[in-house]
């Protein structure tokens, strides 16, 4: 379908070219020829007697002849489904049409663009294609082309990245996909291993191992077990199988335009973390991992669904991989180097007013969490030791737990609003919470601050937000 350029015309210029519009893989059609096969199925799951009367009914010439009907349906509505969907790449944007009724043109503006993953199910991989997804600012879910061939999905991935950077659309092809150098990959025995120290199975496996018993001695009725015992087998196999099988071999590669995370045993995904545009970091050390050293980092990227960074990994390495997201920036011990300082209120000597919140960096032996006065214990039993606060030149950081330890971290740049709350039980000790607001709709909270502590930090941190927006650079591209 592609147009010849016209010639120039009376004032010597040149009209615009045509778009060029491309089809998806012939394979799609397999793909979009399940829907009317999974009405019937769906209708027949809906009222399984009526069905089942139905299919008592019928004889083998009628069988024959519906499937003669319903079989070359659904080819039809595949072959139609594929036939009415094309996509083209302009110079500012990415254009799909969809629809065989109802018509659908989807204007995805390159510049908006957060994330373009290509994925390949089991079958997928079998038949040589993949998907491209692409993560959008400001839209409810991804758009898709499903499905392209691997190598024109990776060569029109890394288009569209060029795009997005600023190429012009005659380099913008010839970049092709930018190198990458491989920084961390998960061992497939730790990753075992740590699904076997996490709490979360055991805890998942135990529920659907004594819940069904329990109700049955309770119900004596085997609909109710099977009710409560198939979500519960469901969430515990999701828990350490499932995870195993996305999480494996799971590698993080560092290129220019961000970090490629590749993993999956059945379905390989390939993600990218847009470079500049990760609102929130968080390091979650489970009870059972510190003995070997072991972290997992999840992230937050706005309009994004990417979620993990590193599944397992030594806690100095998943630092350095955290350093590449967040250049300059330096994650706070996670051990207090001391037991938490004396109520302020109870120690006259002490400054309430004083900072809690000074970069560190001045006095490295003093420990780089503030943490919060002995009378939060009153609203916090036991718990509050986990809480602690750590505001450095470039990042604001929380932790919080006392068996899964929570770290998390937001860079000043990336806070949108700062708010400070109190209920009637913190006044009356004196004890205020502190909310970070980012732009991935996610909250980092400093938990149990001093109420002067909290009013002097909820200033300064406004005010750090707003010069380092001022000085952070654009979120483009291979910036």
């Amino acid at each position: 379908m592609t147009t010849p350029p016209a010639a120039d015309d009376a004032h010597g210029e040149r009209p615009p070219v045509a778009l060029v519009e491309r089809r998806l893989h012939p394979v799609t059609p397999l793909r979009r020829a399940w829907a009317p096969v999974a009405v019937v199925i769906g209708w027949a799951v809906h009222d399984p007697d009526q069905a089942q009367r139905q299919l008592a009914r019928l004889t083998a010439t009628t069988l024959l002849i519906a499937l003669a009907v319903v079989v070359p349906a659904a080819a039809l509505y595949g072959f139609l489904s594929w036939w009415f969907t094309h996509f083209a790449v302009t110079d500012t944007e990415l254009r799909i049409r969809t629809g065989l009724v109802f018509r659908r043109t989807a204007h995805i503006r390159l510049e908006r663009v957060q994330a373009v993953d290509v994925t390949q199910p089991l079958l997928a991989r079998v038949a040589g294609v993949a998907k491209l997804r692409l993560d959008v600012i400001g839209a409810g879910k991804k758009d898709e082309l499903a499905f392209l061939g691997e190598r024109e999905a990776r060569a029109l991935r890394a288009e569209l990245l060029a795009r997005a950077a600023g190429f012009t659309p005659e380099t913008a092809r010839e970049v092709g996909e930018a190198p990458a150098c491989e920084l961390l990959r998960t061992p497939p025995r730790h990753l075992a291993l740590s699904l076997v120290l996490t709490g979360a199975t055991w805890g998942s496996l135990a529920a659907a191992l004594v819940v069904p018993p329990v109700l049955w001695l309770a119900a004596h009725s085997v609909w109710t077990v099977l009710a409560s015992a198939l979500p519960l087998l469901g969430t515990a196999g999701a828990s350490s199988v499932g995870r195993f099988v996305a999480e494996y071999d799971w590698t993080v590669s560092e290129s220019p335009d961000g970090l490629r995370i590749d993993h999956g045993l059945l379905d390989r995904t390939h993600e990218t973390v847009p470079p500049g545009r990760v609102q929130t970091v968080r390091i979650v050390e489970p009870l059972l991992w510190r003995r070997r050293g072991w972290v997992r980092v999840e992230l937050d990227v706005a309009g994004s669904a990417n979620s993990v960074l590193v599944p397992v990994a030594p806690r100095e390495l998943a630092e350095a991989v955290v350093a590449r997201v967040l250049p300059g920036v330096v994650v706070p011990t996670a051990e207090p180097a001391a037991e938490p300082a004396a109520d302020p209120a109870a120690d006259p000597a002490a400054d309430p007013t004083a900072d809690p919140t000074a970069d560190p960096a001045a006095d490295p032996a003093a420990d780089p969490w503030a943490w919060p006065p002995r009378r939060a214990g009153w609203c916090a039993p036991v718990w509050w030791r986990g809480h602690g606060l750590s505001v450095t030149g470039t990042v604001f950081a929380a932790r919080r737990g006392l068996l899964r330890r929570r770290l998390e971290l937001v860079p000043h740049a990336k806070v949108q609003s700062v708010r400070l709350t109190q209920g009637p039980w913190q006044r009356l000790w004196r004890l205020a919470d502190v909310h970070v607001d980012t732009g991935a709709d996610k909250t980092v909270t400093a938990r149990l601050r001093d109420a002067r502590e909290a009013a002097e930090l909820l200033r300064t941190q406004a005010e750090r937000s707003r010069t380092s927006r001022r000085a952070a650079r654009p979120d483009r591209w291979m910036a």
